[in-house]
This record gives structure tokens, C-alpha cells and sequence, in this order.
């Protein structure tokens, strides 16, 4: 359960210098700046560095028009790379510039390809007129009408045949319209208009007018074949352009990210008349590198500190955990991270995910299934969640043995279980009574026993950030599980074993732990050595926490408890879930029992692996990270140049 040790940093130099620390601070890939000011009480003298990034408009103009060609920037090795910073803007800029011009004649006939191919669509409707639509365009006394009309309309042209200028001349047609023309003498056009719009013709504006439409369409495929042909030459220009000056544009840019990720940092700084400040976290087995480094600066001063001594500034975090831990940080990741002075929890569930899972979903046959398909989408999707479910797959079908099921059949195990152990059959039936009752209350068992692990956590997370309050009277304190633990010990004897309890009992390890527990403020206070250890009004006090005491703090024990009910409600439901798929199988029998057989078990392993999945998730964020665990905690994120997304 551990969060990396990190070292606070303060560096203090000459302004000139400034650009020089920044760089190395960004090429060690382990710096994580923060704001210098928040670490002085008094900032009257200080000022920010509000600077504009010089990098920023040539590296953004360059990443513009490697998209706008389809060109991949890529970060390269610039080891041997001697630019000064106005050779990288001018190198940037007039690549972009060489590029821009090409790119916009690429649009240009883009748009120009656009054009005609609306323009061919147009014309296409028309076929057939055999008319000099220059001519028609040219008469003083008629005006004619391009478009489409709905079918249900053209239907109803029939109402308008005594009107002998209502005629629509039908050239083409699809699924909806019909296409075509009709004219009109110039002083009956706004009515014959009128009656088209009420018959929802929708007009089409022909940009053709100097020949017929068959022999405007073959101009038409002339002029696409010529701008298709001027295209392809543009873009011969650019992989032209782009293979001569690759390699330097390549060099430049990584340089540029470089050098524009690194002067980000200045704004973390703070400017000291002729001095700056900055401040910012190194990982502590860096500590030494990163000391030696700043050694090589003249001019630069620098402290660097344990973490201990600024946690009022919340050193950011960045989890340590072992290899097969690592998955699991992901659901931590989800609940927020621990802050870092608290115990890290991932390898508590990473063993209690992957017991609790395994116990519900309980199949030899399902859970390799589930571990290669966990397996396949880390590999070929690089799904965090896919690393984690390898684990839980391999827990599946360990417990899938136990309980003697493969892809449901109860009972294929057996032969190995008479050879192994002499046993005629499984030694657990999960739908037998006597079993159910028995699975049920280990769930219960488990349940108690995780909590009672949370409560053992919280009391020495609590120890490790000297809340000794907290950890000796909280309800998930030492008191806390001398009450709960007293109490299930109390209880199991009772019903088990008949056991009479005792008055001492009672009151020593009952009703005592909850009066402290009722008195944890003051008492902690008294502890930790604040001398305002009083409530301002004992009796507000005491009638708000008795509430709290008894509807919160008792309750939250039972119920947490009772909600581990679900282990082994679900090691029912997919034991019930198979036998109904095994029923229907055989109701259909010959080939349709394979098929169903089939899908069923892919059915059951979806919706259940889903299921279980949540469900124990829930558990262990509800039930057990509530007892010890607040997060909160922010991410240690060193400045690094990142590839282009």
C-alpha cells in the first residue's frame, strides 16, 4: 500500500537564467511544477511571469497544415539539433507558408469538384428536354421553372387541366419527386407560381444556360476529369514538399513541443526584481539526479525538501504498487486517489475484487473465457479494465471447481473429484437447501471479516497521519471494532453455541465503546492536545450525535454487513440462471440444445460478468472504502512532451 515518495524543490536564480532551468527541469521528465507564490506568506514584491509562449504560434501553424495535408507529425530524436529559437520559428514558418499555398489550391479545386458534381446532379434531372437552355433563359415574354415536385402533388395536377398554363413537363424521377420544368407567360408567372408552391414544388436554379443539358453534362464530366487531374498534381506538390523537407520538419517540430511544453513552466514561476522563484515535485529517487543536474547551472540556488514539511500544499501522488496490484488502480483511479499522506488501498482490492468476483461468478469453463477475453482487449484494445479482468477470470474458475461447474454442467467435474478425493460426487451442490443456507451465511462471514480488515486499515492509516482521535474513538476506530467485533462474537455464540452473556460484557464491550464513540470529538481533541476540546452546547451536542450514533453509525454496521448477502445471492443466481438455460436446451433438444447451450452461456457470462462486475464494485467502494479511505488526492503529472494525439 504505497504512494511514491516525492520532494518538494525550490529553486531560486537570476532571471537570465530562468529559460535555462526550465529546460532542464522539462528534459528530466519528472518535474511537477506548482504555483511559487502559494509557498510565501508575504507575495507584496512577487509577480507572476505572464510572458506569451513564442512557440506557440508557429508550432500551432505547423500541427495546421500537417492535418489540412493528411501528414503525420511525429516526434523524433533532435539530439544533433543546433537551431536557435529564431531559426525554428523561420524554418516553421516558411514550411507552413510553402505548404498554405499548395493546400489552398487543393481546396480551391476541392471546391471547385463540389460545384460540378452538384452541377452534374442538377443537369441529370433534365435529360431528355433537347432544349437550348441558353435560348429558353433568353425569352422576354416566358419564364420557366426548374425543380422537383412530391408524387401525392403531381397526382393532383389533374385538378388544374382547365388552366392551360399549369403544365409540368416530367423529365426524371425517384422514390418521392418527380423532376421536371413548366413555363408561364410573364403575366401569369406569380400566379402559376403560387399554384406550384401550393402543390410544394420545390425550385431548382439550373447555373447551366448556354446549351442543352445532354451537351452541357458532357462539358460538365470534361471539366471534373480536368480539376481531378490539376488535383492530383497538387498533391504530388505536397508529398513532393513534404519528403524534401521531412527530416528538418520533423527535427523542428519536436524542438517546437519541446521548447513550448518546457516555457509553459515559467507560468508556475514568480518574478523577485531581478530573481525568480520556482518551486515544483521530483520523485525522491530522483532527488539526487535532479540536485546534480541543477549543479551544472551557475548562478542557481535550490533546496530541496521531504514532503512532510509542505503536506498544507497537498503533494500530488503517484501510486507504487506491484505488478500484479497494478490493475486494480484503475478502480481506485475511478474513486479518487489517495491523498498522500494516506494509505494507498489498491493491493486491498485487488485481493478482495478478485475473491469476491471469483466466489460470484463461480465457473471453470466461464471464467477462462472471461480471462482471454480480459486478456484480448488489454492486447489488441488496450483496455485498462481487460488487465483486471484476467485475474478475476483466473479467481472464476478456481472457484468454479469448487463449486464443480463448467459452462453449467454440474456434474462433469465429478470423475475428477473421485479421483482426487475419492468423492462420488461434488462437495458442494449450491442448490441444495442445506448448501444455500450455508452459502448464505458465509457471504454474511466474509462480509464480516472485510470489514473488520477496513476498520484495521482505517485505525492504522489514521496512526500513520498521527489522528490519534480517530484512530482510538471513530466509529471504524479501536472502539469502533471492540463494539462490532464484540458484538458478532456476542451474537455467533448466542445462536451457535448457546452462550449466556454477561452484564461485564455487556457494558465493558458494548455499551463502553459506543459511549466513547459518542464522545469521539471531545475525547480526540483531548488527545491531540487542542485545548478547545469542549463543544460550545454539551446538550446540542449530545442529542445531534446520539441521532447520529444510533440512525448512522449502528445501522451502517448492520447493513454493511447484510449487503455482503449478495456474494452469495449471485453464486445462486448463476447456478439458477444455468439450470433455466439447461432447461430450455432440453425442451428443444437435438441440434437447437447445442445452440442454446451456446448462446445461453454467452448470455449468462455478459449480463452476469456485467452484474458482478458493478456488484462488487459497489461493495467495495460502499461497504468497505467508506470505513478508511477519503481520496481526493491530485495526480503527480511531471511536465513531458506528449506525441501528437
Amino acid at each position: 500500500m504505497a504512494v511514491s515518495a516525492v520532494r518538494i524543490a525550490s529553486i531560486i536564480g537570476v532571471i537570465n537564467e530562468l529559460d535555462d532551468v526550465i529546460n532542464l527541469c522539462g528534459r528530466t521528465g519528472y518535474f511537477h511544477p506548482e504555483d511559487a507564490l502559494s509557498f510565501y506568506s508575504d507575495t507584496h514584491d512577487f509577480t507572476p511571469f505572464t510572458d506569451e509562449n513564442p512557440y506557440s504560434a508557429p508550432l500551432q501553424s505547423l500541427k495546421d497544415v500537417a492535418s489540412a495535408a493528411e501528414l503525420d507529425l511525429e516526434l523524433v530524436d533532435n539530439t544533433n539539433s543546433f537551431h536557435s529559437q529564431q531559426e525554428l520559428i523561420d524554418c516553421a514558418n516558411s514550411f507552413s507558408n510553402e505548404m498554405e499555398s499548395l493546400i489552398d489550391q487543393r481546396l480551391m479545386l476541392d471546391q471547385a469538384l463540389d460545384n460540378d458534381a452538384k452541377s452534374v446532379v442538377e443537369i441529370s434531372h433534365f435529360l431528355g428536354l433537347n432544349l437550348d437552355l441558353r435560348k429558353i433563359f433568353a425569352c422576354k415574354y416566358i419564364k420557366v421553372r426548374f425543380g422537383r415536385l412530391p408524387r401525392e402533388s403531381y397526382d393532383k395536377l389533374d385538378a388544374y387541366k382547365d388552366n392551360p398554363y399549369v403544365l409540368f413537363f416530367q423529365c426524371t424521377s425517384d422514390r418521392t419527386h418527380y423532376w421536371g420544368v413548366y413555363f408561364a407567360p410573364i403575366e401569369y408567372v406569380s400566379e402559376v407560381d403560387r399554384i406550384f408552391s401550393s402543390l410544394y414544388f420545390e425550385r431548382l436554379r439550373i447555373s447551366a444556360v448556354d446549351s442543352t443539358p445532354e451537351e452541357r453534362l458532357e462539358v460538365l464530366h470534361q471539366q471534373i476529369a480536368e480539376h481531378q487531374k490539376q488535383r492530383a498534381q497538387v498533391m504530388e506538390e505536397i508529398q513532393s514538399l513534404w519528403q524534401k523537407r521531412k527530416e528538418e520538419c520533423l527535427t523542428v517540430y519536436t524542438r517546437l513541443e519541446e521548447l513550448h511544453t518546457y516555457f509553459e513552466i515559467r507560468r508556475h514561476a514568480a518574478k523577485y526584481h531581478n530573481s525568480f522563484i520556482l518551486t515544483g515535485w521530483v520523485p525522491a529517487d530522483c532527488e539526487q539526479d535532479f540536485a546534480d543536474r541543477l549543479n551544472q547551472i551557475d548562478g542557481v540556488q535550490y533546496a530541496i525538501e521531504d514532503a512532510k514539511e509542505a503536506y498544507k500544499h497537498e503533494p500530488p501522488v503517484k501510486l507504487k504498487n506491484r505488478k500484479p496490484f497494478k490493475p486494480f488502480e484503475f478502480f481506485v483511479d475511478m474513486y479518487g486517489l489517495p491523498k498522500y499522506d494516506e494509505v494507498d488501498p489498491t493491493p486491498f482490492v485487488a485481493i478482495t475484487y478478485i475473491l469476491l468476483f471469483g466466489i460470484m461468478f463461480g465457473d471453470v469453463g466461464q471464467g477462462i473465457v472471461l480471462s482471454i477475453v480480459g486478456y484480448l482487449m488489454w492486447r489488441l484494445k488496450k483496455m485498462k479494465l481487460g488487465k483486471a479482468l484476467i485475474p478475476c477470470g483466473i479467481s472464476s474458475a478456481f472457484f468454479g471447481l469448487v463449486f464443480g461447474s463448467v459452462f453449467g454442467f454440474e456434474e462433469a467435474l465429478n470423475p475428477l473429484y473421485k479421483l482426487l478425493f475419492n468423492l462420488d460426487e461434488k462437495p458442494i451442490d449450491v442448490l441444495a437447501p442445506n448448501t444455500t443456507i450455508l452459502i448464505l451465511c458465509a457471504a454474511l462471514g466474509i462480509g464480516v471479516a472485510l470489514v473488520m480488515v477496513a476498520m484495521l486499515i482505517n485505525i492504522y492509516s489514521c496512526l500513520k497521519r498521527k489522528r490519534l482521535g480517530a484512530a482510538l474513538f471513530g466509529a471504524n476506530g479501536v472502539c469502533g471494532l471492540v463494539f462490532y467485533a464484540s458484538l458478532v462474537i456476542g451474537g455467533v455464540g448466542m445462536f451457535l453455541f448457546g452462550w449466556s452473556i454477561n452484564i461485564f460484557y455487556v457494558l465493558g464491550l458494548l455499551v463502553l465503546p459506543l459511549i466513547l464513540i459518542l464522545l469521539r470529538e471531545p475525547l480526540g481533541k483531548l488527545v491531540d492536545r487542542d485545548p478547545n476540546w469542549k463543544p460550545e452546547k454539551w446538550g446540542e451536542y449530545f442529542v445531534q450525535n446520539i441521532f447520529e450514533l444510533v440512525f448512522e453509525t449502528v445501522l451502517s454496521y448492520l447493513t454493511n454487513t447484510l449487503s455482503f448477502l449478495r456474494v452469495g445471492a449471485f453464486v445462486l443466481v448463476h447456478a439458477g440462471m444455468m439450470m433455466m438455460v439447461f432447461i430450455l436446451a432440453e425442451l428443444v433438444g437435438g441440434v437447437g440444445y447445442v445452440i442454446i447451450a451456446i448462446f445461453g452461456n454467452i448470455f449468462v457470462m455478459g449480463i452476469e460478468g456485467l452484474l458482478v462486475g458493478i456488484q462488487t464494485l459497489r461493495l467495495e467502494f460502499y461497504e468497505m472504502f467508506s470505513r478508511f479511505y477519503e481520496g481526493g488526492g491530485h495526480p503527480f503529472e511531471p511536465v513531458t512532451v506528449k506525441k501528437l494525439s
